[in-house]
Order: structure tokens, then C-alpha cells, then sequence
């Protein structure tokens, strides 16, 4: 498939997914209105890059859809003088996004195959950082945070990433509550981070982040 072919999909992809819902920042649609999401993905999906659904990325991960991407990218606000810690950095594609949005972008991964392919794929950008390690523990080396972002659908925000958060800080992430992930944005004041909650909001596993279950007798 051509590059024409996928600069088309792309303007359509903002076009239906993104202009007919709360993606409304100009600034969000011209970032992905320019990252190429197919260079993003394995070369066996990427007729499906743009489609409104997961794409599989291997290691059992999938990149979220561009519609619940650019919500979350959204709702969260990036501006030039943020410090950014993505959650998930998977093939580096949201990693792309905020670095045109933000200052600066540290992007954890904890998968070791994704953490090296995302590595490679942003190795081109000055303000990105691709660090290794568990999801749920984030990188206290580069903290505080200004922003927070987790990619992907969580059952739990734990405290460890909110301390990262620095005072005024913002975390946003999709949790998910009684089976329905619902967008919230987070912001902190002091050791208190109060969140609100926005429409349901569709997006792909985020592992790292199960609440303990509890037992049935």
C-alpha cells in the first residue's frame, strides 16, 4: 500500500473518528493529522492502522484505537512546558504524538521487545525517553511529573504513580468500573489527587494495573 493510500486514510481517520467526537483540541488533530500510525504498527496490520479498533502490536499488546488515543490526548491538555509520563509507551506511536505537544516525554514500557521497538521507532525525537520497567511503578528518576498519562484501560490508579505527580499536576487514564472504562482526568493538590469522570471511553488492556481479587466461597 502507498504512502498516498495512507495519508488518505489518515485525513479520514480525523476526519469520521476524530472531528465527529470530543477530540476537539486543533492542536491534538494536527499531531495525528501528521504522525504516520502505520509506521507504528507491524507491517502485516497496516492496512488496518487507521481503523476504528485495537491494532495488534504482538507480545499480546494492542495499540489503542486513534479515537481513544486522541480522547485521551484530548482531555488531557498538553502544553510546551509539560514534563510528560506516558504509561504504555507500546510501539512509541502516542510517545510520537506528545512529542509535538508537550516539552519533554518519558516513556515507560514494560514489555522488553515493545520497550526496544519503541526505542527505535522514536529514536529520531530529542524530547522523548524510552525507559524500561513495570508499568505500575513509573520512573521516580525523572519525577515530578506535570502530567501523567496512561495508555490504555486500567482497573486502578495506584498511589505510587500519583506521587510522581507533581503539585498541579494532571493524570489521565481510562479506568475501568463495572466493566465500563470511563475517561477520567485526575488533578492533584497537595498529597490529594481529585478525579473527574467523562463519557465511557473504549480502549485496549493496559496490563500492570489488575486490582487483587478476592475470595469466593
Amino acid at each position: 500500500m502507498g504512502q498516498e493510500n495512507f495519508k488518505e486514510m489518515r485525513k479520514a481517520m480525523v476526519v469520521s473518528q476524530l472531528r465527529t467526537t470530543e477530540v476537539s483540541d486543533p492542536r491534538v488533530i494536527a499531531a495525528m493529522s501528521h504522525v504516520a500510525r502505520e509506521d507504528f504498527v507491524p507491517a502485516a496490520n497496516r492496512a488496518i492502522a487507521y481503523a476504528d479498533r485495537g491494532v495488534k502490536i504482538g507480545d499480546g499488546r494492542a495499540l489503542n484505537s486513534p479515537l481513544a488515543t486522541g480522547r485521551l490526548i484530548n482531555v488531557a491538555e498538553p502544553r510546551k512546558e509539560d514534563d510528560v509520563l506516558l504509561i504504555g509507551a507500546a510501539t512509541g506511536y502516542t510517545a510520537a504524538l506528545l512529542s509535538q505537544l508537550a516539552g519533554n516525554v518519558v516513556a515507560l514500557e514494560q514489555s522488553s521487545k515493545l520497550a526496544t521497538l519503541a526505542a527505535k521507532n522514536l529514536s529520531v525525537l530529542d524530547n522523548v525517553t524510552v525507559e524500561k520497567g513495570p508499568h505500575a511503578e513509573g520512573v521516580p528518576a525523572h519525577a515530578p511529573y506535570s502530567l501523567i498519562i496512561i495508555d490504555g484501560e486500567v482497573e486502578q490508579v495506584p498511589d505510587l504513580l500519583s506521587a510522581q505527580l507533581a503539585d498541579g499536576g494532571r493524570i489521565v487514564a481510562a479506568v475501568v468500573d463495572g466493566g465500563i472504562a470511563r475517561l477520567a482526568l485526575g488533578r492533584k493538590a497537595g498529597d490529594i489527587v481529585g478525579y473527574q469522570y467523562f463519557a465511557d471511553c473504549g480502549g485496549c488492556a493496559l496490563p500492570g494495573f489488575e486490582k487483587a481479587k478476592g475470595f469466593h466461597f
